[in-house]
């Protein structure tokens, strides 16, 4: 019996909560061991477990994978999410593609001063309701299917999804413009192991606070400020 994949990261989201939903997309179990001390990260770093020196990190199949789109890919690749043929996995990466500039946007909101936070929302929603959402509410709207890709359940499905809800933490009423995009969205949502990952207790993590933050900083040594985009 193969092993649970192992992730090694922070209690918090940051670029491992791609993976953590696309494992539980997948409907597959996994374990978390958490980053908290500077020892932890500089033993895995000593320990020749970290390529690049960076996290995240998945032990899956024998394998000590790190760089966040890799592991993406080789999950998508295993369990049937990244297309039928070559085609179809170009338009996966193209969609996804597109679906992590939006997230990059998100991603160190946390690590902002309170007054570039109100900057980085603004432009957050300004990127997202010009650019990226108007996107896939085209191509819903062309092809009339329930999924972005080949009418089957996709990792871009799963991406995408994962961006509206962060999106709709900073703007609540954010798809009002874009029926194709609600649709999707409940259709994704109600999926049975997406409505699981979705319900509490689950291990999806919450929007981050301070305590992740100081976590990060501490652990990597993160001594200067971050700056808006």
């Amino acid at each position: 019996m193969s092993r649970k994949p192992k992730l090694y990261y922070f209690n918090g989201r940051g670029k491992m909560e791609s993976i953590r939903w696309l494992l539980a997309a997948a409907g597959v179990e996994f374990e978390e061991e958490f980053l908290e001390t500077r020892e932890q990260y500089e033993k895995l770093m000593q320990g020749g477990s970290l390529l690049f020196q960076q996290v995240p990190m998945v032990e899956i199949d024998g394998m000590k994978m790190v760089q966040t789109r890799a592991i993406l890919s080789y999950i998508a690749a295993k369990y049937n999410l990244y297309g039928k043929d070559l085609k179809e996995r170009a338009l996966i990466d193209m969609y996804v593609g597109g679906t992590d500039d939006l997230m990059g946007f998100i991603m160190m909101f946390p690590f902002l001063s309170a007054e570039d936070k109100e900057k980085q929302r603004a432009v957050i929603v300004q990127k997202a309701t010009s650019r990226y959402f108007p996107a896939y509410e085209k191509v819903l709207k062309d092809h009339g299917q329930d999924f972005l890709v080949g009418n089957n359940f996709s990792w871009a499905d799963v991406h995408l999804l994962e961006a509206i809800l962060m999106v709709e933490e900073k703007k609540s009423d954010v798809l009002s413009g874009f029926p194709q995009l609600q649709a999707f969205k409940a259709r994704i949502s109600s999926i049975p192991t997406i409505k699981k990952f979705l319900e509490p207790g689950s291990q999806r993590k919450p929007v981050p606070d301070d305590k992740y933050v100081e976590t990060v900083r501490r652990v990597l040594r993160m001594y200067y400020d971050v700056k808006a985009n």
